[in-house]
């Protein structure tokens, strides 16, 4: 499934992720940035119109929770991000990643060790 996030649409994901199923005022609430109630509950209906969130009935309000896990929205925009500025290519991506310079030694030996596992060369040294 392709999902397509806006910033502010997945600032509202991650929150009914991290949270669970909420009331707009909760997500509301868990926000950094402040927004007006109808402007929360006007993107969690966008989301909801998309396929992204669902609604149960709670009270005189509506309960949303999330409908796609996290996982699928990240590879979908890891994906959209590989084809637009890497021309498709993982390697160029991850070339970018690692020349960047900005990963720590303990998460360069992580990405060795996945990398490892992917060729099946066991774990890294």
């Amino acid at each position: 499934m392709k999902v397509s996030l806006t910033d502010r649409e997945a600032n509202l994901m991650q929150v009914l992720w991290d949270r669970g199923p909420s009331l707009v005022s909760e997500v509301r609430d868990a926000l950094s940035d402040p927004l007006a109630y109808n402007t929360v509950l006007t993107v969690l209906r966008t989301l909801e119109s998309k396929g992204y969130v669902g609604h149960e009935e709670e009270g005189r309000g509506h309960r949303y929770f999330a409908s796609v896990k996290q996982q699928a929205a990240r590879k979908s925009a890891l994906r959209h991000l590989t084809d637009k500025l890497f021309n498709g290519s993982s390697e160029l991506l991850f070339a970018q990643l690692v020349t960047d310079k900005k990963l720590s030694t303990e998460q360069i030996q992580r990405m060795r060790k996945l990398l490892n596992e992917a060729t099946g060369d066991g774990e890294a040294s």
